[in-house]
């Protein structure tokens, strides 16, 4: 048994703001099989607290950026959980990263150090009897899990995982001292970022073994246009940078069995979910295709595209339903759209989540960069036809209607390419065209019901990492 301490700032279902939660959510169970005890390490948000079962004192932490903390053991949504109680640090009202006003907490940088460092004494063993063969890292918020735990010669190894370089957790160098980060370390070959200290690269440098969540956007960060200045340290780690793909939570993410959903198995039990959705969001019936879009609305996810080619899926007796919050000018566009076929909702409801992609014809996912993506896995679960870019796991995922693929009846959805509104256009042109041939939609709702879409796969390899890193090969 490889028992493996997992650092994150979020995890479903306890604290979530996109798919890192869902990944570290899942891992445990996933991993379990493979023979992999997985704990979770997490600050103490309000959410996570409430949240536990039987939380018992694990080791008292004198000081710890600020203020006395400790650190609790208990079990809370059916995982083995490690809670950082450090109320000032992590007892606030507003988001994990984000105060009510949508703006940075000023002190993140403490905040996910503290994390950090809480991580690696307990890989050290200075916190409770439990030790763990191995830690692995989630983003820049665990990014200096691998800096202490190398700089203090700990023998115990790490990895990180990338779920998005866009972030990388940037503090002013001269806050080198304050997070225990020695002077040495803070040149282009150690932490420093274009004049700033990146939480994000000191994990790049130090971690033992790095991976990020699809096969094509380890290829993709390894050139400029996707590596966001940190492509030259990728390159020079391509031999310990792995792509492992994402799955989901085959039971949270089941048409058969899901609780918000009229069940089904096979696509004949999606036009009444269409209709019951429909009725939800007081749209019309139309002769067109239901599109959804379930994201966070930003430049990245592409959404901005989507307003522009929105009219060829609305002349097409298309629709457009929207379930998500972001960007204040894209929040605007979308809810200021005075079309009958459009129906938005701005913020966040898991379980409407769950109906649109039920209800949906279609899911939409345009992102002009996207690490893996869950939304588009989602759909090929319940049927939803992803339309997607080609970039990064939604390349690795979707199999695109092409005339080979639909001749050899293999087709799972639609991907475009330029990342563009004119390529966009054309892909939904494309959808309402296949969506009026009601046998060749049918035959690619088949297929994308049977893509496999879980942890199995994905299990393994971690796994076998672990096992490379800890010597049970």
């Amino acid at each position: 048994m490889t028992r493996v301490l997992s650092v994150a700032s979020e995890c479903a279902p306890l604290v979530k703001t996109g798919g890192l939660a869902d990944v570290a959510g899942a891992m445990p169970a996933a991993l379990a099989g493979q023979g992999v005890e997985m704990r979770s390490l997490l600050p103490g948000y309000p959410t996570v607290m409430a949240a536990l079962e039987e939380a018992t004192p694990v080791a008292a932490i004198g000081s710890l950026f600020g203020g006395p903390a400790r650190l609790l053991g208990a079990r809370a949504a059916g995982l083995e959980v490690l809670v950082i109680d450090a109320p000032h640090l992590f007892d606030r009202a507003g988001g994990p990263y984000l105060d009510p006003e949508g703006q940075d907490w000023p002190d993140n940088a403490d905040r996910f150090a503290a994390l950090a460092r809480v991580a690696a004494d307990i890989a050290a063993g200075r916190l409770g009897d439990w030790q763990p063969d191995l830690v692995h890292c989630h983003d820049w918020q665990a990014g200096l899990v691998p800096y202490y735990l190398r700089r203090e010669n700990t023998g115990v190894p790490s990895v990180l995982t990338i779920h998005n370089i866009a972030f990388q957790g940037l503090t002013p160098m001269e806050r080198a001292a304050d997070l225990g980060i020695a002077a040495a370390d803070l040149d282009k070959d150690g932490v420093e970022y274009w004049g700033q200290l990146s939480m994000l690269k000191a994990g790049l440098v130090f971690a033992d073994r790095l991976t990020t969540v699809s096969p094509t956007y380890a290829e993709e960060l390894m050139r400029p246009a996707f590596g966001m200045g940190l492509d030259g340290v990728l390159r020079a780690r391509r031999a310990d940078l792995r792509g492992i793909l994402n799955g989901i939570d085959l039971a949270a993410w089941s048409p058969g069995t899901d609780p918000h959903v009229r069940s089904y198995k096979t696509p004949r039990g999606k036009p009444a979910n269409r209709a019951a959705l429909r009725a939800e969001l007081g749209l019309p019936d139309a002769p067109g295709p239901l599109c959804v879009v379930v994201s966070r609305l930003t430049e990245q996810k592409g959404l901005d595209l989507l307003l522009e080619a929105l009219p060829r899926l609305l002349d097409r007796g298309g629709q457009l339903a929207l379930l998500g919050s972001g960007e204040p000018a894209l929040e605007a566009a979308f809810a200021g759209l005075d079309e009958a076929n459009v129906a938005v909702r701005i913020g966040y409801d898991e379980a409407l989540s769950h109906r649109m992609i039920a209800g949906g014809d279609a899911i939409l996912v345009p992102s002009r960069f996207e690490p893996c993506g869950l939304t588009q896995l989602y759909g090929l679960r319940y049927g939803t036809l992803p339309l997607v870019a080609l970039t990064g796991g939604l390349a690795d995922t979707v199999i695109p209607a092409t005339p080979a693929t639909l001749a050899r009846q293999v087709a799972t959805g639609l991907q475009f390419h330029p990342i563009d509104a004119e390529a966009l256009g054309n892909a939904l042109s494309t959808l309402c065209d296949l969506f009026a041939a009601p046998d060749l939609w049918s035959r690619m709702q088949r297929n994308a019901m049977a893509h496999p879409v879980g942890w199995g796969p994905s299990a393994a390899a971690y796994a076998a990492l672990y096992a490379d890193l800890t010597g049970e090969t």
